[in-house]
């Protein structure tokens, strides 16, 4: 399995499983003497955690995270920093009846078929309990990106067909700390509850929309052709469990727009170069000009139903499913914190990256 490790000069490698004794984080090419606390990174790891609100699951992990090495008296030093986050809440026997049947929709085949052997634990290392060492390791991404003014919040647009209706921009985003379902309107919150309390009654599981965005982003991120800022963004995006899409600016509705519907002109603000609208979200010629980065992603609905499924035994019997564990109605509120890492390292790495780009910026 060789894709544990995502990045370039900013990279961070995980590891553990489901229902395995810890997860865990190397984080490489942290700059030495960044201030760093396993506070800050609690904070984070905190919004990831599932809501009391009875849609999330049963699974309560304190997830409380321990700095083990690259850190002194409160600084990177510059080696790779470990952190290292313990399971505590394992119930191996809710996926007995599991070991060899495969679940429809979720990595059992996949992952049997490419391996030749799967860990039934609440699915190993193709759980979304991995994402917590992603959170974790993007905390400190976050630490980096702070010092120069770059902020990230992703939001709850959409939970099944219940969407909120308006651009970012006339939301007050913070709301989204307050918000059970990380949604900045609050009727509309409503809404989405009651909607998931249906479903859930029915045994049933929704996805929805997530949108998040990037604020204060300095232009000239990007290494084109193969690393743009947006092909890096999308392939953290669809690394994350369940993402089924992902679209910047107006996306796929670019397609039935005449150019000069869509083209963002160029004007003079505050003595900068700005558009003065932005529906490229910020990217052009995979390179940021400056603007909001932002871009929206699509989650499933959860693989997991509290009903019966058919599906197929490992030994090509045809059989019936019914998982009995602890599992989520709709992922979208506990992602945002995923999204929001995702967009972290990558930006954090480009930043990086982009401090190469003209020997200018290396003299300095």
């Amino acid at each position: 399995m060789a894709g544990n490790t995502f990045g370039d000069l900013f990279r961070i490698t995980t590891f553990g499983e489901s229902h395995g004794k810890l997860m865990g984080v190397v984080v490489d090419g942290c700059p030495a003497g960044l201030h760093i606390s396993s506070n800050q990174i609690q904070q984070e790891l905190d919004r990831r955690k599932p809501s009391s609100e009875g849609f999330s699951t049963a699974r309560k992990e304190s997830d409380i995270c321990e700095i083990v090495s690259g850190v002194f008296e409160g600084k990177s030093t510059g080696a790779p920093i470990c952190i290292l986050i313990p399971n505590k809440d394992q119930r191996e026997k809710d996926y007995s009846e599991l070991k060899d049947k495969f679940r429809p929709s979720h990595a059992d085949y996949t992952y049997n078929k490419k391996f030749g052997f799967r860990d039934h634990r609440g699915g190993g290392r193709s759980s979304a309990r991995e994402t917590v060492a992603r959170v974790a390791g993007a905390a400190i991404a976050k630490l980096i990106l702070k010092q120069f003014g770059v902020s990230i919040i992703a939001y709850t647009k959409q939970i099944g067909e219940i969407a909120l209706d308006k651009p970012y921009s006339e939301y007050e985003l913070s709301l989204v700390y307050e918000s059970v379902l990380k949604c900045p309107d609050k009727p509309k919150e409503e809404e989405m509850l009651q909607h998931i309390r249906k479903i859930k009654e029915e045994g049933d599981t929704l996805g929805g929309i997530i949108e998040c965005v990037c604020t204060s982003v300095p232009a000239g991120l990007g290494e084109p052709v193969f690393s743009k800022l947006n092909a890096d963004i999308a392939a953290g995006i669809f690394s994350i469990q369940t993402v089924k899409g992902v679209e910047f600016g107006e996306g796929f509705k670019s397609a039935s727009m005449k150019g000069s519907e869509h083209n963002d002109v160029f004007i003079m603000e505050d003595s900068k170069i700005k558009t003065e609208t932005n529906r490229s979200a910020g990217i052009q010629g995979g390179i940021s000009n400056g603007m909001d980065v932002f871009f929206r992603v699509a989650f499933k609905p959860v693989s997991t139903l509290m009903m019966d499924q058919k599906t197929i035994a490992s030994s090509g019997e045809a059989v019936d499913i019914n998982p009995r564990g602890r599992h989520d109605v709709c992922v979208v509120p506990r992602a945002t914190a995923i999204v929001e890492a995702m967009a972290a390292l990558v930006l954090c790495d480009h930043l990086l990256k982009n401090q190469m780009s003209k020997m200018d910026s290396i003299i300095k």
